[in-house]
């Protein structure tokens, strides 16, 4: 009788640990192509930077701005917003997590060799068509993550 109640206790306090990772409302449809087209107008306003240093300033502050509105919308939406890097995660989370942080260096060198080799209008193309790709397949995964682990703890 006891371990079956401290069986379920476990499981409980399991449930408890996992929820800011697996409880939240879907991401919206327009998150990964709006973060591709920040991304995207990032480069092209650091690329101004030598012809135009006021508006290119402007520009990064305004991104910036709207970086910090978003993030706290984010927070306010799904209460905790759980971000790679922090925090425990459960094993399914934690190996969609280790795929996002071996993709993004992928992607900054792929978008820096683009620049480099083409120049900055393609590399914001390259970023915009890299990043929302990116996002898109990193979401499907994390869902399907949390969709395991509910299953799991259920």
């Amino acid at each position: 009788m006891e371990s079956d109640e401290v069986r379920e206790q476990l499981a409980l306090v399991q449930r408890a640990e996992a929820a800011p990772y697996i409880d939240y409302p879907p991401t919206p449809w327009w998150y990964s192509p709006a973060v591709g087209a920040w991304v995207a107008a990032m480069i092209g306003a650091v690329s101004w930077w030598r012809s135009d240093t006021a508006l290119s300033l402007a520009i990064v502050t305004a991104l910036i701005a709207l970086e910090g509105i978003f993030l706290a919308w984010m927070r306010r939406r799904h209460g905790a917003l759980p971000m790679p890097g922090r925090g425990t995660p459960p094993r399914e989370i934690a190996a969609a997590w280790r795929g996002y942080a071996i993709a993004v260096p992928v992607v900054v060198l792929v978008v820096a060799l683009s620049w480099w080799l083409a120049g900055a209008p393609v590399a914001a193309g390259v970023a915009f068509v890299l990043v929302t790709a990116g996002l898109t397949v990193y979401e499907r995964r994390y869902a399907a993550a949390a969709a395991k682990v509910r299953s799991r703890l259920t």
